[in-house]
């Protein structure tokens, strides 16, 4: 799944390629549940006519303000890509939505997995509210951090997964954030001292960027890895610690990485280096 530093990837390509400013002229769906608001017929007839302001990223949301109000948001679950390609090209199988613009181009959602989502709403914060901090935002704050950990008593590694605590986690850079920290995914968050909760407040960020200069993360070759909107693949898999290293050596102690289930999720932890 794409996790902040492939969304921001994104939308920093779309950005780039100068999709800001563009009128949507038309818009077709291909697989109406793809549409989360409002129905697919409605969204249709709504965002014809649309011009985008602005391109952004809240959490593992595409945001796409658009003049006079109403923003389309994107999130991109399992498989979600977006294509910006010629009107001309053919549509492929998986290609659930196009929007065509006013320069000749349309904006493809690519979903082989069918689990991404569309949202076109008059207010944002309808589904942007529930989202925790931002953790690359200045206001992620270690005291404000700190207190929020210290008031769950959940494991550390399900918690920072929780999008309603923090924003654009995801199973990579968590496992990666705990590596740097030195934390056992197992741990109870109330149960970190204060030198444990100002590493994780320092790794987080730190995995983060290192994803986002590396254009994200691409695992494999399959259909459903990330590819930005230029067809690239990401760099950070050559930087990555931890996650899916099952075996491999710990670059800090040299003892072998090992994966276990943390809630039912693939982890993969160094066991010197993140004792429980």
């Amino acid at each position: 799944m794409p996790e902040l530093p492939e969304v921001q990837t994104i939308a920093n390509d779309l950005n780039n390629a100068g999709l800001t400013g563009a009128t949507i002229t038309n818009a077709r769906v291909f697989w109406p549940r793809t549409i989360a608001i409002p129905s697919f017929r409605t969204f249709c007839r709504m965002i014809k006519g649309k011009k985008i302001s602005a391109i952004s990223r809240r959490g593992k949301f595409l945001v796409f303000d658009f003049e006079n109000n109403h923003h389309l948001l994107m999130h991109l679950r399992m498989s979600g890509r977006i294509h910006l390609i010629s009107a001309n090209s053919k549509r492929l199988k998986h290609e659930h939505v196009v929007l065509s613009v006013d320069d000749g181009r349309q904006l493809r959602f690519h979903d082989p997995r069918k689990f991404g989502r569309l949202y076109l709403v008059d207010n944002p914060a309808k589904i942007l509210g529930k989202l925790g901090p931002e953790p690359l935002d200045g206001k992620f704050k270690l005291n404000a951090f700190s207190e929020r950990l210290k008031m769950r008593n959940r494991l550390v590694k399900p918690l920072l997964l929780d999008q309603t605590f923090i924003a654009g986690l995801g199973n990579i850079y968590v496992d990666e954030a705990l590596w740097e920290a030195g934390i056992h995914p197992c741990r109870i968050a109330a149960s970190l001292s204060d030198p444990e909760v100002k590493a994780l407040h320092r790794a987080i960020p730190k995995v983060l960027k290192r994803g986002l200069k590396n254009l994200g993360t691409t695992l494999g070759t399959g259909k459903t890895n990330f590819y930005s909107v230029a067809s690239r693949r990401g760099r950070n898999e050559e930087q990555l610690k931890v996650f899916r290293r099952t075996g491999l050596p710990c670059p800090r102690c040299k003892s072998p990485i090992e994966r276990i289930l943390v809630g039912q999720r693939s982890t993969h932890i160094c066991p010197k280096c993140q004792k429980i």
